[in-house]
């Protein structure tokens, strides 16, 4: 069994009663607007036109300050097991959850933004030591991207994707992962690829929700459905993309909001839940609203809002247009994610596909939004990868 060198040390998460305390009085001394101005009568989605509906805010506020429990997730975290390391001078955070069957393979998983390490707790036990004993076991590591959580907060610029990638080289390693697979959505998909084509000495293989395509690739020869993908993609970066925008080019300006206000961070994080789910009308028709809180929190907590949205100052739009992925590759496009690739045009960049799914269901946050489903996908995926490895 590889043992964890010296630069690793356990941690643990606790919140200061005070802490707790000045949350739920900021919450209490809540200034809100007045209610937005679409049509009372309007139902699902389009209630979303203008953004958080008020009613929908204040009932979840109310929870927040009244119900939710920080503790409990708090004890989750603590479960499952969290340390810390410092790479290239910042401290980074991550769960760690060894499996119990000898045949495991270490993989590293990464979340996005709005996401935190919160994406995954519910699918760490299951994926180190699933229930079937068919299906393949993982040693489970979930790092907090730099910036995020409980990870450090970069103090000048430098840390992109690229970097990012050859520092889970570098933590994998030090947990005695040589080589290990690699999973991620969001800003975890575009550093899954990375891994996969920098690094492929280490790198067995990828899973990824986010198989972002080279540049200039033309429609001729898509299928309606490909075709109508790369609409909904184009439409979503033209009309529906402001939140990247301004992080990419102004992330300090609406930094100071994210840091300042429980309800503007919650508004800002809980309209992408909403816009992002494979749901009609409110994230909670499959996102616990205890989860989606537990990630609110998380960003408050550590004071993360305007350091997890320098992200996209550092990497929006970065990813090597010549950069390709030779090792075995297995894609997941939920219908209701917000880019979804063609198969040829993600080919160009990954060049061993070994599966490709488009499920029925789910949306941007399958781990939450489908779980199950989530996890039975990411077995069956990776074991293709490990099988075409051989």
């Amino acid at each position: 069994m590889p043992r964890p060198t010296a630069d690793v040390r356990t941690c643990a998460t606790h919140a200061t009663d005070a802490d707790l305390d000045e949350l739920r009085a900021r919450l209490a001394a809540a200034r809100l607007p007045e209610a937005e101005t679409v049509p009372r009568a309007a139902s699902g989605s389009r209630r979303w036109d203008q953004g958080v509906p008020l009613a929908d805010l204040t009932e979840v506020v109310h929870y927040w300050r009244t119900e939710y429990d920080w503790r409990s997730f708090e004890d989750r975290l603590n479960g499952i097991g969290q340390f810390r390391t410092t790479i290239d001078g910042l401290g980074i955070h991550f769960l760690h959850r060894r499996s119990a069957r000898a045949d495991a393979t270490p993989l590293v998983m990464t979340h996005g933004w709005p996401g935190s390490v919160a994406e995954f707790i519910d699918v760490v036990d299951e994926l180190a030591d699933p229930g079937n004993a068919d299906a393949p076991a993982f040693h489970i590591v979930v790092p907090s991207l730099p910036g995020f959580g409980y990870s450090d907060k970069p103090a000048a610029t430098g840390w992109g994707t690229e970097r990012i990638a050859a520092a889970w080289v570098e933590l994998m390693g030090r947990l005695g992962y040589d080589e290990f697979l690699a999973h991620g959505g969001d800003w975890g998909g575009n550093i899954t690829t990375v891994l996969g084509g920098r690094f492929p000495a280490h790198v067995l293989g990828v899973h990824t929700l986010f198989a972002e395509a080279p540049p200039g690739l033309t429609t001729d020869g898509l299928t309606a459905v490909e075709r109508g993908w790369t609409e909904e993609t184009r439409d979503f970066w033209r009309h529906r993309a402001a939140y990247a925008k301004q992080q990419a080019t102004r992330p300090q300006t609406i930094g100071y909001s994210l840091v300042d206000s429980p309800v503007g961070l919650l508004a800002w994080i809980l309209d992408k839940f909403a816009e992002w789910s494979d749901t009609e009308d409110s994230p909670f028709e499959t996102i616990p609203m205890d989860r989606i809180l537990d990630d609110v929190t998380l960003y408050w907590l550590t004071r993360s809002g305007a350091s997890a949205a320098r992200i996209y100052y550092e990497s929006h739009n970065s990813l090597d247009p010549e950069l390709r992925v030779d090792v075995p590759s297995a894609v997941t496009m939920y219908p209701r994610d917000i880019e979804k690739t063609p198969r040829p045009w993600a080919q160009e960049r990954y060049r061993r596909i070994v599966r490709w799914r488009t499920p029925d269901t789910g949306g941007h946050f399958p781990s939450l939004e489908v779980p199950d489903d989530f996890v039975k996908d990411l077995q069956e995926g990776l074991a293709a990868v490990l099988a075409a490895g051989r």
